[in-house]
């Protein structure tokens, strides 16, 4: 499983990588990671007008969109788009941050997971 990472650098420069899950654990045909912290849960639904210009994370926290996606562009340029099922977590709590804007204007439902 991967999980997309948007992160800042030491310049303030936000960028993308991916982060492998790693198993820990095999049991009833599943494979399992190691339980990671969490502050809580947070709905969100998000309209297909959405587009909002150059923002850090507001805090550390995975984002797993359950229908709809995301384009999420990096301040180095790279853009990704996270659709439905896909997970990622944002780390640019600080720095130029990244831009959001909704796909094919679609609403998005999804949800936020803190970290911190």
């Amino acid at each position: 499983m991967r999980i997309h990472n948007l992160y800042t650098d030491a310049q303030g420069e936000s960028h993308f990588r991916d982060i492998d899950v790693e198993w820990v654990e095999t049991r009833n045909a599943s494979k399992l990671s190691a339980r990671l912290p969490a502050n809580g849960i947070i709905f969100r639904e998000t309209g297909g007008d959405y587009d909002l210009s150059w923002h850090p994370a507001p805090r550390r926290q995975y984002i797993i969109n359950l229908d709809g996606g995301v384009r999420l562009t990096a301040s180095d340029g790279e853009s990704r788009v996270i659709g439905a099922g896909e997970v990622v977590l944002v780390e640019d709590t600080s720095g130029k941050g990244h831009l959001s804007q909704s796909v094919g204007g679609q609403m998005r439902r999804s949800i936020f997971v803190p970290v911190e």
